[in-house]
């Protein structure tokens, strides 16, 4: 019977728009993303990623298999890394880092998770997710600060715009899409700049009317996003303002809030 499911066992991997090492990375996979197979050619694996249904091409040797019941069963977010650069995970052929904004820790308990039958050992403390505070979500937002900029990336050594947003709301216990067009689709809009609260999401526009980016509010007039690094600059209603340009860089077209639960644990 053919393999179906897998998930990711190397800390972070790309994933392509072609299956080739030359093709453009579209996003990534970290440490514990299930995905489904959806077609093969040799060494490369078509997957669809189970957390945000991106789809693209990797080297299937960054993957293990998975039956239908774990994919099914490890899709709750429950034990994850605190914001740190360095979370080891050791498993019998060496260890790996698990990054900030990885998915569950699979299976995890007494201090091991599992990936199919490969077992790792956890080597930090990791914390359950019950939901955020505002303190919360200005440390997780700041711990990014400085990041370099990179088209699909999803670490603290290279991120974009809306995976920024994913990784700050994901770590909150909050799930969204991985575009910026596909985030403005979602959560509840709020109507005027002055009602927004911190970790509402600010979107942007071009000429022709496209959401091409995304930014986290951190308090008033305040707003941290990537543009060449994730760096916090100024917001009103024309939109983001650049004090390194001295103009405006970005212009608002809406601003989304997104349910967050009351206390991380």
């Amino acid at each position: 019977m053919e393999q179906k499911f897998a998930m990711c066992r190397v800390a972070v991997a790309p994933l392509r728009t072609a299956a080739s090492d030359a093709a453009e990375i579209a996003t990534q996979l970290l440490f514990g993303d299930q995905v489904e197979i959806l077609e093969r050619a040799e060494p490369w694996y078509r997957i669809r990623n189970s957390f945000d249904h991106y789809e693209g091409w990797m080297d299937f040797k960054q993957l293990s298999a998975i039956s239908e019941e774990d994919y099914k069963a490890s899709q709750q977010l429950a034990y994850l890394a605190p914001p740190a650069i360095y979370n080891p995970i050791e498993a019998a052929d060496g260890s790996l880092y698990y990054l900030p904004a990885s998915c569950s820790l699979p299976f995890y308990k007494d201090g091991y998770c599992r990936v199919g039958t490969e077992k790792f050992k956890v080597l930090f403390e990791p914390y359950a997710i019950s939901g955020a505070a505002e303190q919360d979500l200005t440390a997780l937002s700041l711990f990014y600060k400085n990041a370099p900029y990179l088209w699909g990336g999803r670490t603290m050594f290279g991120i974009d715009c809306s995976g920024f947003s994913q990784a700050v709301l994901k770590m909150l216990g909050v799930n969204i899409l991985r575009d910026a067009a596909q985030q403005a689709q979602q959560g509840e809009t709020v109507n005027f700049l002055p009602q927004v609260k911190p970790g509402d999401l600010a979107f942007f526009d071009n000429a022709a009317g496209k959401i091409i980016h995304v930014g986290i509010i951190l308090g008033p007039g305040k707003i941290i996003h990537a543009s060449g690094r994730i760096k916090i600059d100024t917001i009103d209603d024309q939109g983001i303002y650049s004090a390194e340009l001295g103009r405006y860089s970005h212009q608002l077209r809406i601003i989304k809030r997104f349910a967050v639960p009351s206390s991380i644990q």
